[in-house]
């Protein structure tokens, strides 16, 4: 039988390889759990500051970009705008449908038939409003941004005209619910969307996760 001093050896080598095992699941898995936390965190902030986006708080005031930094801090939202501010970034985008009745509110003209003249983006969803929270630095959004438009006194209001005749205003967004006469069809005329969009940087763990991001959007 083997002495009590040589299983003693036996078992530290044995331990010692459980642990070469061992520790790097550990290690795994607190980085994978530590993330999954971190994408939850992004998801409500989306969830909440579209929500209040879309019940008309204005996010140009800072006690309303204060509130957004508080539900984001978490993630090290920063209360203020500009890159490389904090470790999370919110977008916040008005969109709205261009039909006839859009281009002619516009101030544009109308054909003998009818149809507006000049109105670029009839048939298409573009910003009304972007409004930009954290840190602008990191990824861009995901349905694009209003390019060479110009601006109402707000900073982040698109002038009407631009936004039926500007194409850099037209917005990444794929569902047209427009019938074949360019009317929306189950939308009012003039009605907007509200798409909130959150991302932050996550747990670094090298070489788990050298730069891990988490994103999450919402439209209301």
């Amino acid at each position: 039988m083997m002495s009590r001093k040589r299983a003693r050896g036996v078992s530290i080598m044995e331990f010692s390889f459980i642990m070469l095992v061992m520790v790097p699941l550990l290690l795994g898995t607190t980085e994978v759990g530590l993330n999954m936390v971190n994408a939850l965190q992004t998801v409500q902030l989306a969830r909440d500051s579209g929500r209040m986006y879309s019940r008309g708080v204005d996010f140009t005031l800072p006690g309303n970009q204060q509130i957004v930094a508080s539900l984001g801090a978490a993630v090290g939202m920063s209360p203020t705008a500009g890159a490389g501010l904090g470790n999370a970034r919110v977008i916040l985008s008005q969109l709205t449908y261009i039909d006839k009745a859009a281009c002619t509110g516009a101030g544009l003209p109308v054909d003998a038939a009818g149809n507006p003249v000049g109105c670029t983006n009839l048939g298409q969803w573009v910003f009304a409003q972007r409004i930009n929270l954290g840190n602008t630095s990191m990824r861009e959004s995901n349905f694009g941004a209003p390019t060479g438009v110009t601006f109402a006194a707000d900073g982040v209001t698109v002038v009407v005209l631009d936004q039926a005749t500007n194409s850099g205003d037209v917005a990444s967004f794929g569902v047209s619910p427009a019938n074949p006469i360019g009317n929306v069809t189950g939308l009012p005329s003039g009605q907007v969307l509200y798409i909130a969009e959150a991302e932050a940087y996550g747990f670094v763990m090298n070489p788990y996760a050298s730069s891990p991001m988490t994103y999450s959007y919402g439209i209301f």
